[in-house]
């Protein structure tokens, strides 16, 4: 820990919002050391990570929920709250259980810059939840569709953000339900991610399992797929993992140019954003 807390003092390594990247540099460390380039002294102590030792949370925290079928307009406003801030423990428990029993990922703790959204209804009912955290750090298809350089990548990533999960609850039936709520988190992503770091993001990203998924309520949202993933990991000895569609939602018309990305774009000739595909969601359903 001391050997990377002075790394990244010594590169001023920090975030956006100033924050010491002491992970960042302990990580590079250990891949340094596992390809032979460094040898670090013996690990005096078990790692302190307190995500590691994190108990799973209580299934009780969900309120029992009998079939919730209703037309969308009935359970209008939805209300969208933001609960990674520790006045909102109680919603964010909400979440986290929800997330952990019902997502087919699970869920135990974000990393990094994120935001994490429970939804009600009108009569504060959980209906969904949806995790924004960091972007993939590579990506061929999205990075092709963005047009940037390695070099742009690497100072653009910030302006990125990924949807890492959604989910409806299990018990509600409501149509168009998601590809209205994607158009909400959408429409205040930018300005929620600035309040909280300092910097907004203009483009978002998210991975659908092909097989699994159809993408159907991005589809419905105006998110656009620009590709797969294909298949394998970035590990020294890549294994088989399931492809994943490629789905992006630009935030800002000029959305290259603030990932300092325009001419690379206008070079490799992808397409364009463009204004028809509307923070609105679709009305043709899910």
């Amino acid at each position: 820990m001391k050997l990377s807390r002075e790394l990244a003092q010594r590169w001023d390594w920090r975030t956006p919002g100033g924050q010491l990247k002491d992970m960042a540099a302990r990580t590079l460390l250990l891949k340094l050391e596992q390809r032979g380039a460094m040898v670090l002294p013996p690990c005096r102590r078990a790692s302190p990570n307190r995500m590691r030792h994190k108990r799973p949370p209580a299934p009780e925290l969900l309120p029992a929920a009998a079939p919730l079928v209703a037309p969308l307009a009935a359970l209008t406003p939805l209300q969208l709250c933001e609960v990674s801030a520790a006045a909102c423990a109680p919603q964010r428990a909400i979440f986290e259980a929800a997330l952990h029993r019902y997502h087919y990922l699970s869920y135990r703790s974000p990393v990094g810059e994120n935001l994490q959204y429970l939804v009600q209804d009108r009569h504060g009912r959980p209906l969904a939840c949806a995790l924004f955290g960091a972007a993939a750090w590579q990506c061929a298809a999205r990075d092709r569709f963005i047009g940037w350089t390695a070099a742009q990548r690497q100072a653009g990533l910030p302006g990125l953000a990924n949807q890492a999960r959604f989910l409806i609850l299990p018990w509600v039936r409501v149509p168009h339900l998601a590809s209205h709520l994607l158009a909400q988190l959408t429409s205040r992503l930018s300005a929620d991610w600035a309040g909280k770091y300092g910097h907004a993001v203009f483009l978002v990203e998210t991975f659908v399992e092909l097989g699994r998924f159809a993408g159907t309520c991005y589809q419905a949202a105006n998110w656009l797929q620009v590709g797969a993933t294909t298949g394998r990991t970035r590990q020294t000895l890549p294994q088989p993992v399931p492809r994943k569609a490629v789905y992006v939602y630009p935030l800002y018309a000029r959305f290259r140019e603030r990932l300092g990305a325009a001419h690379a774009a206008v070079a490799s000739g992808a397409p364009p954003f463009c204004r028809a595909h509307s923070l609105v969601a679709s009305p043709t359903g899910e």
